[in-house]
């Protein structure tokens, strides 16, 4: 009997170490090579959107500030058109009570007949006309003053909100970064990718003669290939989606906005069927956009963690296409 009790017991303890086991052993299953690729990817996509939220942002406080400096140069000129208004108005004012002797009751009381106070009230007329014309003239100045004065504060309440939501927005990034990075190394043993100089000049036989500033932007992006994705950056040693197209096409001595959404806008959009070495591919969601080199194949900026390649233009789902106007 003793036995039987022994083996029940046995057997009890065997079982509840199974349970105390299996969970942890579950809980600390390492993810497979293709569950970690597809969350790099899903990291990847929303972090270039929200990258692509702070380029944006960039892009409004730097219209602001164009605003801003435009306002203020228009201020100076009306703050001295209203103190010289307002000078006028005093000195008119000064000289009425000076020459007191323009009253009605005054002119009417006068000798000289009929047709000198006649001639007194037209002067007395004229003189209100005019000093009623530097009064309209200054409340007219003073006016635009302080309009100009309103849009100047609101443009800069305006920035400095949009200030403070860069900040929160490159924190959001830094933090969404720092957990790719992580993912990144699981899955390839390194956080990025090295740099590759030697890209851009294996690749120099292969770039298209394509004439005009069309030309200019595809030779600009083939010697970008190798350099690193750099998040919100523009060149020239690293690049973002918009801002390899940016400055691909700034090269050319073309003006794009650092934010594919805006380039979207800002491009004509053309058929598949016309694209042309130079002209932008869209992708879905205007989270991405790469420029087009001839072949089927672009260059861009991919993810964070990755340099800049020459691949298909069809990685992803297409939104649509752009010539650069």
């Amino acid at each position: 009997m003793s036995s039987l009790r022994y083996l029940l017991r046995t057997v009890a303890l065997v079982g509840m170490s199974a349970a105390l086991v299996a969970p942890t052993a579950v809980a600390h299953a390492e993810p497979s090579p293709a569950d970690l690729t597809r969350r790099i990817e899903a990291s990847s996509t929303e972090l270039e959107r929200v990258v692509e939220s702070y380029n944006k942002l960039n892009e409004e406080i730097k219209a602001n500030k164009a605003t801003v400096a435009r306002l203020q140069t228009r201020i100076g000129p009306l703050e001295q058109q209203v103190e010289q208004s307002r000078a006028d108005v005093a000195q008119l004012a000064n000289s009425a009570y000076k020459s007191g002797g323009l009253r009605t009751a005054d002119a009417l009381l006068r000798p000289g007949g009929s047709a000198a106070l006649l001639d007194r009230l037209g002067t007395l007329d004229q003189l209100t006309r005019q000093r009623q014309a530097r009064i309209s003239g200054f409340t007219a100045n003073q006016q635009r003053l302080l309009d100009e004065k309103s849009r100047l504060d609101a443009t800069l309440a305006r920035q400095a909100a949009q200030a403070r939501e860069l900040a929160a927005g490159k924190k959001r990034i830094e933090n969404d970064l720092s957990k790719l990075y992580e993912l990144r190394r699981q899955a390839y043993g390194s956080a990025t990718e090295r740099p590759s100089p030697k890209a851009a000049t294996a690749e120099a036989k292969n770039v298209p003669a394509v004439s005009g500033a069309a030309g200019t932007a595809v030779r600009y992006a083939f010697g970008a290939l190798g350099k690193p994705y750099v998040w919100a950056a523009d060149g020239p040693n690293g690049y973002d989606c918009s801002g390899l197209t940016s400055a691909a096409w700034r090269a050319a001595g073309k003006s794009l906005p650092h934010n594919t959404r805006m380039q979207w806008s800002a491009v004509s959009h053309i058929g598949k069927g016309d694209l042309r070495p130079g002209d932008l591919v869209f992708y879905s969601g205007l989270g991405h956009v790469a420029l087009y080199v001839g072949g089927g194949q672009v260059i861009d900026a991919p993810s964070a963690g990755r340099n800049v390649l020459k691949r298909g233009m069809n990685m992803m789902p297409i939104q649509g296409y752009g010539r650069v106007r």
